[in-house]
């Protein structure tokens, strides 16, 4: 069987190992046993963080921190800085509706002539105003005599007569287009409705 060599422990005294070594160092290095040992510097709040690593745990200071967390803010700010804008994604035929004008309704052609028709039909007021109508037929009679008055209810017999001629004379003129096979009516279709009726004259 091997021998093993053993050493013989010092022994404290009953005083803990940590409080002997402290004496030890006291007596070594001038200071009073009985003093005692130097508290440790203090820190704030979180002042030290432990990072740990395979080897053991190494304290980190917080200026460091402190340092590293401006350097990443500062990267991040730098990093927004550089990175474009992002251009707004348009929707998709989002832009032609929008630049698109909305057409006005139009209506069938002949359904606003019928439609004025039947308005004209179903009324008995005077097609035209009276007071331009007035103006025509003083400006009429001044070629004849001047200092001529009016009663209202004259000028609205001229204005009723008037337009009672036109009308009839507008309804012949229909019948003679219709009567070409067309729908609008034409200055030889007037003249043609007026030499039938007897009112045309030659020479005009």
């Amino acid at each position: 069987m091997a021998r093993t060599k053993q050493s013989a422990r010092r022994s404290t005294g009953g005083v803990p190992p940590r409080a002997a070594l402290a004496a030890n160092a006291a007596r070594r290095g001038g200071m009073p046993a009985h003093a005692p040992l130097p508290a440790p510097p203090v820190r704030g709040p979180g002042a030290g963080k432990k990072i740990r690593i395979p080897g053991g745990v190494v304290e980190q200071d917080d200026d460091d921190d402190d340092d590293d967390d401006d350097d990443d803010d500062d990267e991040d700010q730098e990093e927004e800085e550089e990175a474009p804008a992002a251009a707004p994604v348009a929707e998709e035929g989002g832009g032609e509706r929008a630049g698109r004008v909305k057409k006005p309704h139009r209506f069938r052609p002949g359904t606003v002539a019928l439609r004025e028709i039947r308005k004209y039909q179903k009324s008995t007021e005077m097609l035209l105003r009276k007071l331009p109508f007035q103006r025509l037929v003083r400006e009429i009679v001044q070629t004849f005599k001047t200092d001529l008055r009016f009663q209202s209810h004259a000028v609205l017999a001229l204005q009723e007569a008037s337009e009672a001629y036109l009308v009839g004379l507008f309804e012949d003129t229909n019948l003679c287009a219709i009567h070409a096979k067309r729908v609008t009516i034409m200055p030889k279709d007037v003249h043609l409705a007026k030499r039938i009726r007897g009112e045309f004259e030659r020479g005009t």
